[in-house]
């Protein structure tokens, strides 16, 4: 195992032993030299036999690099992986996934970019699909009539080429696909006898620049002059920031949008940061719903601009409840490209009058330029103080600790556990938070934050993860993956021992029956014996601290951990948070 000097930003390199050049090529070799014309950098995989030939192909005629493998210890997690990534640099890379057993073990993790509108690249495989070249059992097992199948619901479009022809084909219009917003996950299943086939001389291979993803499309003049009457003239308009590139330039964009209409924002913890927390017009900590004040002033606004806000419906449902919506809505959204019948993640049908069907970035330069600028004083609920931390380990301590120990460091928060108090910590850059996991799922924060820190490996910013016991606990083969490639990123498990939320739903639920809420806790804590998570990160390679239990240790077990990242190592800090919500989740 080497490290290549040459590209000191990049990860470690498992570097193979130089083979003899030759003139003959196999199925498997077009594929990976279609995937380094796709510039996919990374592929992180859990390997198996159903794709071996593409797997010799990488690491024998590619060198391992571009893409360069980044072996995982679990499904999920090599999904994850190139999810967090695409979080944070808003491209794609590639995940392997071995036969049907793997997918059926990355399905939760696929469903998680899914709804979270992440492009990810997932390379599948199955046994030969002529059945007299199948072993005897485990190719029978192995293989599936329509492996797709088990996760269309959830992918942008999945294939099963049958000749490394149409693979190079398959592979460059899933790229298109996938990178087309809304963005979202594609799956390509190489059945294994024709990644082993002999081509002899290799076939020509497509130009990949002659199928790239479109230009992101701009809304109608007319649509825009029309929102902007709107906004121009309105005399308490609200903008809900949602969905929105990592572009510098775009963040920029939304603020001088919101100053020019002197509008308040809202913005929504689940998504990745939208707009800067400590301005002005920022109207309430980012959070799960609206605060009190919060709703009250989308209540009281004559115009709403959603800049695809998540579950717009449900979010304008918490501020009218079941009243007429009497405000004029501006949705700038393409969400409903993706929206289909086998899941509900288009949420409810909100009500629109004026629909830019495109994305955030292309809609809120032009917004600018048309809106007149509003004069009047904007309607912003006041900050509310915050509590002073309790003298036990909490989530308010910890934010207190993080606050004072990234004072004039560069963060990217990839994580914060339910019960989180969004105004805990301010976002002033696109990449400060890259939000949660889009499908809400228990064990993605370990690999997701990998993901993110691979991104950011070299950039100067540090991946931080606060992440629960449970998330914690299901994810954390992540951290083998972080150590064998020298990915600097610090995971603080806010360890509660518990499923808290669900104890807190089975409490409501003995109370509503009458019924003892003492027993809420049975089937959800994880303790007796308590799980020794520093150990388990030690023991993958990574700096392992704690457990911290006095309020005294939490800012030096942090600080510790912020060291030992900006030397380069992977760190994981077990915090023994008491049980509770910071607010409601």
């Amino acid at each position: 195992m080497t490290t290549d000097d040459s590209a000191p930003n990049l990860i470690v390199h498992d570097k193979p032993v130089a083979g003899r050049a030759g003139e003959t090529f196999w199925g498997s070799d077009a594929i990976a030299l279609i995937l380094r014309e796709l510039a996919v950098p990374y592929i992180a995989l859990v390997p198996g036999a159903s794709y071996r030939g593409l797997h010799d192909s990488i690491v024998n005629l590619l060198g391992n690099r571009a893409p360069q493998m980044v072996l995982c210890v679990h499904e999920e997690t090599a999904v994850a992986i190139a999810h967090g990534y695409a979080k944070v640099t808003d491209k794609m890379m590639a995940s392997g996934l071995h036969a049907n057993i793997g997918l059926m073990r990355a399905t939760m993790a696929i469903y998680n970019a899914w709804c979270d509108r992440a492009p990810i690249l997932i390379l599948g495989a199955t046994g030969p699909w002529d059945a007299t070249q199948r072993r005897p059992w485990i190719d029978w097992i192995h293989t599936s009539t329509d492996q797709g199948g088990l996760i269309r619901n959830f992918t942008k479009w999945d294939n099963q080429p049958g000749s490394p022809g149409a693979a190079t084909e398959a592979l460059l219009r899933a790229s298109q696909i996938a990178q087309t917003a809304p963005r979202g996950p594609v799956y390509i299943n190489l059945e294994v006898a024709m990644q082993e086939n002999k081509l002899g001389p290799l076939p020509r291979l497509p130009d990949p620049a002659r199928n790239a993803p479109p230009q992101a499309p701009q809304p109608s003049a007319a649509l825009v002059a029309e929102a902007a009457v709107l906004l121009s003239h309105a005399k308490s308009p609200v903008i809900l920031a949602g969905r929105c590139s990592r572009s510098v330039a775009g963040w920029h964009a939304r603020i001088a949008l919101a100053e020019k209409l002197n509008a308040p924002v809202c913005t929504n913890i689940k998504l990745a940061a939208a707009f800067p927390t400590d301005h002005r017009l920022h109207a309430a900590a980012p959070g799960a719903y609206l605060t009190d004040e919060a709703r009250a002033m989308v209540r009281e606004a004559d115009v709403v601009l959603s800049l695809d806000y998540l579950d717009l419906a449900g979010t304008l449902s918490q501020a009218f409840g079941d009243k007429p919506v009497t405000a004029k809505i501006i949705q700038v959204s393409c969400d409903q490209h993706n929206h289909r019948g086998g899941g509900a993640d288009h949420f409810g049908l909100p009500p629109m009058d004026v629909y830019l069907m495109c994305e955030t970035d292309a809609a809120v330069p032009l917004l600018l330029d048309a809106v007149s600028a509003r004069v009047g004083l904007a309607k912003v609920p006041a900050t509310p103080t915050l509590p002073n931390a309790p003298n036990a380990v909490s989530l308010r301590g910890v934010g207190l600790a993080l606050e004072a120990a990234t004072k004039n460091i560069a963060v990217c928060y990839t994580r914060f556990p339910l019960g989180w108090n969004g105004a805990y910590t301010h976002f002033r850059h696109p990449l400060d938070y890259i939000g949660h996991d889009g499908g809400a799922g228990v064990g993605s924060g370990p690999g997701m934050t990998v993901g993110a820190a691979l991104a950011l490996k070299g950039s100067g910013r540090i991946a931080i993860a606060l992440v629960g016991d449970g998330d914690f606990l299901m994810g954390n083969t992540a951290i083998w993956t972080a150590a064998h490639y020298q990915i600097p990123c610090l995971i603080i498990v806010c360890n509660n021992r518990s499923f808290f939320n669900d104890e807190r739903h089975q409490g409501q639920m003995a109370v509503k029956r009458s019924r003892p809420e003492e027993n809420r806790w049975i089937g959800q804590r994880i303790d007796d014996p308590p799980v020794d998570i520093a150990a388990m990160a030690r023991s993958q390679g990574a700096l392992g601290i704690g457990p911290i239990e006095k309020t005294e240790d939490i800012l030096p077990a942090i600080q510790q951990g912020i060291a030992a990242v900006r030397e380069g190592a992977p760190c994981v800090i077990d915090m023994r948070v008491l049980p509770g919500y910071d607010t409601r989740a």
